[in-house]
């Protein structure tokens, strides 16, 4: 009888022990998001810019040079391929943006949603104060992936960009968003996320 209950304490302590080993902290996850974000920044051969630099390019990244700007209190990195040939949203406008877009894993190197080649982009009204913007899906993958909750990373280049219409006057941007800039499940499971995106205002 002694023996039995042995066993089954040492048993209950080697579950314990595994568990103990198994779990990862938060900040053992973050650090592991950062490693994952500078292992896929050199595997894809991008130059990181200061915002310094940034400014002095007058606001603009070169595709050429495959250029990203570090937003260091976002953690976020962008790279503006196209700024577009319509208007920058002001302090106090309202407005409906249409969107196609890639959303891809950086951890696990895999696709999780886009609609690049869907019969409609997504859909998102947007509202400026001041430097903060609001957002919220209306319609699209996103929205039935996610819910209407537009991810902070999304709303970052708005402040740069001029989308207009059609679609070759729409601006497109690419991101690297850290969890706490990304989606729910993103900041639920502590992953970085890398978007193609392509802004289009409803109306003009």
């Amino acid at each position: 009888m002694k023996k039995t209950i042995l066993l089954a304490l040492l048993a209950v302590l080697s579950v314990g022990l595994y568990s103990c080993e198994d779990y990862e902290t938060y900040a053992e996850q973050k650090e592991k998001e950062r490693k994952h974000i500078q292992d896929f920044i050199k595997e894809q051969g991008i130059t990181v810019i200061s915002m310094e630099t940034f400014e002095a390019q007058g606001d603009s990244t070169s595709v050429e040079k495959n250029e990203f700007v570090l937003f260091e209190d976002k953690g976020v990195y962008m790279q503006i391929v196209r700024k577009g040939e319509g208007k920058m949203m002001e302090d106090g406008d309202r407005g409906v943006f249409l969107a196609r877009y890639l959303e891809y894993n950086i951890a696990d190197a895999d696709t999780i949603s886009g609609n690049l080649y869907a019969s409609a982009p997504d859909k998102f009204t947007c509202e400026r104060k001041g430097d903060t913007f609001s957002a919220s899906f209306t319609y699209g993958y996103m929205y039935g992936i996610y819910g209407s909750a537009v991810p902070k990373g999304w709303m970052l280049p708005l402040s740069y960009i001029t989308p207009g219409r059609p679609n070759d006057k729409a601006a497109k941007v690419r991101l690297i968003v850290p969890h706490g800039e990304g989606t729910s499940l993103a900041a639920q499971y502590v992953y970085p996320t890398y978007y193609e995106i392509t802004y289009i205002p409803e109306r003009q």
